[in-house]
């Protein structure tokens, strides 16, 4: 296997596979990239059997072959020659020569032969929808995944598809975050897919908010995302996600309608004077004011009071501050809507205007 390309060439593909290998693998090889070369293309493909990643990119003169080379270290040296440099791989037994200008470098490498081969994906059902779309979505709601909760089906996001809509929903028990978008072409049936959590990252990552259609290809166990050269792929969770419509409050008929920036800075003042363990802040309600209150063991006292349009009398309310700075990082617009029903139940974020992103905060005592 011989071939030459421009640093930037090579760099772009190992920078959107390299973050899928794991740093600490049980298996030597999944710290590898594997790296095909197959007439005029070179793909590389990470994968830590969990989440598998292909980038493709072109190369000119090149005689095939394939390996597999250590992911960071290679990473690494790509990312560290100059600008414009000319980049030549050569492998010889099991070492590639890595070459540009004076600097010479060699790596070991073990078989292609031994890299974990992808499960053929046994497509059930095709979607397609904006590419920009889909990265809202998962923007909007992938901060309320929970991390390694003993509820697996927690760690990561469900992907609620209908015929013309599609749904991100996110919970760790304490908020729950959904939004939705509108697809082109939905699921015949209804179909629920829970992505774990590294897969979430990685799509984030790789998708851009642009006007694009992208196909996501649903199978039994896996989903695959395509795009530009970029292969996506995970394994599901295989769990029932809680019913989240159940956790949106019901006959939540008091609201507060307050600007959106204001309750954010007002909140990140405050919360320096919370309890550093649990972040909690008080918010207290009467007609035209809401006011943020936080206390410390330290008997230390924040208070911000803020104009809202609301009718509220007497109403007290205890939240993690952390979770609601989270929601309202989220939403967009000038103003947010708060939906509260009494002082014991959760209260529902959302913008003014729509209800495609909604954002739910359990209470907390204080």
């Amino acid at each position: 296997m011989r071939l030459t390309l421009p640093r930037e060439v090579l760099l772009k593909p190992l920078q959107q596979v390299v973050n899928v290998v794991e740093r600490r693998s049980t298996m030597p090889i999944l710290s590898n990239l594997l790296m095909q070369v197959e007439a005029d293309q070179v793909s590389l493909t990470a994968t830590d059997l969990e989440v598998q990643m292909v980038a493709t990119t072109g190369c000119v003169g090149a005689t095939l072959g394939s390996t597999t080379v250590p992911a960071r270290k290679f990473f690494e040296i790509v990312r560290a020659l100059p600008d414009g440099a000319s980049v030549s791989l050569s492998l010889t037994g099991e070492r590639l020569s890595v070459t540009a200008g004076r600097s010479r470098y060699t790596l070991a490498c073990l078989p292609a032969d031994d890299y974990p081969s992808s499960d053929e994906l046994d497509v059930v059902e095709r979607v397609r929808l904006k590419e920009g779309d889909l990265k809202r979505v998962i923007d909007q709601t992938s901060f309320a995944m929970a991390q390694q909760d003993v509820r697996f089906y927690l760690n990561g996001l469900l992907l609620d598809v209908e015929a013309s809509l599609l749904r991100a929903v996110a919970t760790d028990g304490h908020r729950l975050a959904v939004a939705e978008t509108a697809v082109e072409s939905g699921a015949q049936v209804r179909k629920q897919l829970i992505l774990p959590r590294k897969g979430v990252l990685e799509l984030a990552r790789l998708l851009e908010s642009g006007e694009e259609e992208i196909e996501l290809e649903i199978g039994r166990t896996h989903l695959r995302v395509r795009r530009d050269g970029l292969a996506f792929s995970s394994k599901l969770i295989d769990g029932r996600f809680p019913d989240y419509e159940a956790v949106i409050p019901l006959g939540a008929d008091k609201e507060v309608r307050i600007g959106r920036d204001e309750l954010r800075t007002s909140l990140q003042r405050a919360v320096i004077l919370s309890n550093e363990k649990y972040r909690g802040v008080r918010f207290e309600f009467d007609p035209g004011v809401m006011r943020v209150v936080a206390h410390n063991p330290e008997q230390e006292e924040a208070v911000e009071e803020l104009e809202a349009q609301t009718g509220i009398s007497g109403l007290s309310i205890g939240f993690n501050a952390s979770y609601v700075l989270d929601a309202l990082g989220a939403l967009s617009g000038d103003e947010v809507l708060l939906m509260l029903r009494d002082a014991g139940s959760s209260v529902l974020l959302r913008e003014v205007e729509h209800a495609q992103v909604r954002h739910v905060v359990m209470p907390m005592r204080l």
